[in-house]
């Protein structure tokens, strides 16, 4: 009877096919690129594994890129033509659940089927790696972190796999605010695996939360072999390293990064390394600091994607390129093609269609309406949405882009009650910023020069 390296019983699976199955968790709890193979090698090995089945199909959904997921629906749509599920063991079927709720597009129900499934196997990695995923991807930080955190004490001590979840444990600590305890948990995950891309990241999230950009950098800087390459997330934290630059006012040090690592003609041109992309030169262009040929070549990347509905997050840092590269007319269409699909669709209940209708369009829209300078109206549509934003997805870090944008409308706007209040919750959470008081002199000074008026 073959089993996995934690003790589960694998329906229709074979040795081979686990030792495939325990190298492909493996490499997915670190973020290696061969976690594609060695699914690959697990398929061919047991082709009606239904844990196998469900791992290929979560692969496909979760880089957030539409052909892919394309790809893992045909095969998994195959695969369980011919299937019996009730003769599914108990977690044989309900990772096939997951998988069907997931290529559906209900990424919520998979993330409620694979909670259930930790319940009653707290050991199974696959189901929470991917459930913790899905968290992310729902902004849903309380689940980021309780998913993990409930089922950390049926790991034991010394497992070697335990340092992974710390690490997954330690984000979602940092998501929900417990920045002090998050950096205790990750250096713990760090200590035990110095290439845990996921744990280094939750750590420097807790430096970019609190604002120690020097900290967060010299974090980064003393790692650099552990993370800067060979996995799938090292893009994003070279995103980070440029951010503490860009905030401590290194803007060449930001763009060298950039260009180096973030976009160049080299990129591979996945959605996650270009909303990465699209972030960073959101920052610059707030702050009125011109990157046009960079806007341009990243706007020429979306457009060659030209990507269905399917995640409401990467269609904003679509739309963030298009108005950075000066082509609204690009950002129009995309709006435009979205909201014929939601009227044909009828705006129903799956993930992305709620995402969209209620975060993801508005906010696209108020890019637009900033980029026209039409900065009344860009707050009349963030305002309401300002503490909705993680239901579109993402972490804190990123979607303060968004919520930067608030700002510098109610600035452009003259709206100063909205300023005021929003400076003054931004500096009470990061009161050394170089933003955060370059805004309070920025609203000091158009206060001053309104007082001023009056006077006259």
């Amino acid at each position: 009877m073959a089993t996995d390296r934690y003790g589960h019983f694998l329906y229709e699976g074979t040795e081979e096919g686990a030792a495939h199955l325990d190298r492909a968790v493996e490499a997915l709890l670190f973020f290696r690129p061969e976690v594609v193979t060695a699914v690959g090698d697990l398929l061919a090995s047991d082709p009606v594994s239904p844990v196998g089945q469900a791992f290929a199909a979560y692969l496909g959904v979760l880089g957030t890129e539409p052909a892919d997921a394309a790809v893992a629906r045909g095969r998994f749509a195959a695969y369980a033509a011919g299937l019996d599920r009730t003769a599914l063991p108990p977690r044989e079927r309900l990772h096939t659940a997951a998988a069907e709720s997931l290529l559906a597009g209900d990424l919520r129900r998979a993330s409620g089927i694979l909670e259930r499934l930790a319940l009653a196997y707290p050991r199974d990695a696959l189901a929470l790696f991917v459930g913790h995923q899905l968290d992310f991807l729902t902004g849903d930080a309380v689940r980021l972190r309780d998913r993990v955190g409930g089922a950390l004490s049926a790991w034991d001590a010394d497992d070697p796999h335990r340092g992974p979840l710390l690490g997954m444990y330690a984000f979602g600590l940092e998501e929900c605010g417990h920045y002090d305890r998050a950096e205790e948990v990750g250096a713990a995950a760090v200590a035990r695996h110095p290439h845990d891309v996921w744990a280094v990241h939750a750590v420097v999230h807790t430096h970019e939360m609190r604002g120690r950009y020097a900290e967060g950098a010299a974090y980064l800087e003393a790692r650099a072999g552990d993370w800067s390459g060979g996995n799938f997330l090292a893009v994003h934290t070279w995103w980070h390293y440029a951010l503490f630059a860009l905030e401590a006012g290194d803007t060449d040090t930001a763009l060298r990064v950039y260009d180096a690592n973030l976009h160049n003609e080299s990129s591979a041109g996945l959605a996650m390394e270009l909303l990465d992309a699209a972030a960073l030169l959101w920052r610059f262009h707030l702050a009125g600091l011109d990157q046009a040929p960079r806007w341009e070549a990243l706007a020429d990347s979306w457009t060659t994607r030209a990507d269905p509905p399917f995640y409401a997050f990467n269609d904003v840092h679509a739309v963030m390129s298009y108005v950075g590269a000066g082509r609204p007319a690009e950002a129009e269409r995309l709006i435009a093609d979205r909201q014929r699909w939601l009227e044909r669709t009828g705006a129903g209940d799956l993930t992305n269609d709620v995402m969209t209708a209620e975060i993801g369009l508005p906010v696209c829209r108020a890019l637009v309406a900033h980029a026209h300078g039409d900065h009344g109206t860009a707050v009349d549509l963030l305002w309401p949405l300002r503490r909705r934003f993680q239901e579109f997805g993402g972490s804190h870090a990123q979607r303060d882009a968004v919520q930067k944008t608030l700002l510098e409308s109610s600035l452009r706007a003259g709206r100063h009650d909205l300023a005021r209040a929003l400076i003054s919750e931004r500096t009470g959470l990061r009161p050394d910023s170089p933003y955060n008081r370059l805004s309070q002199a920025r609203l000091a000074a158009a206060l001053d020069g309104g007082a001023k008026e009056s006077v006259r």
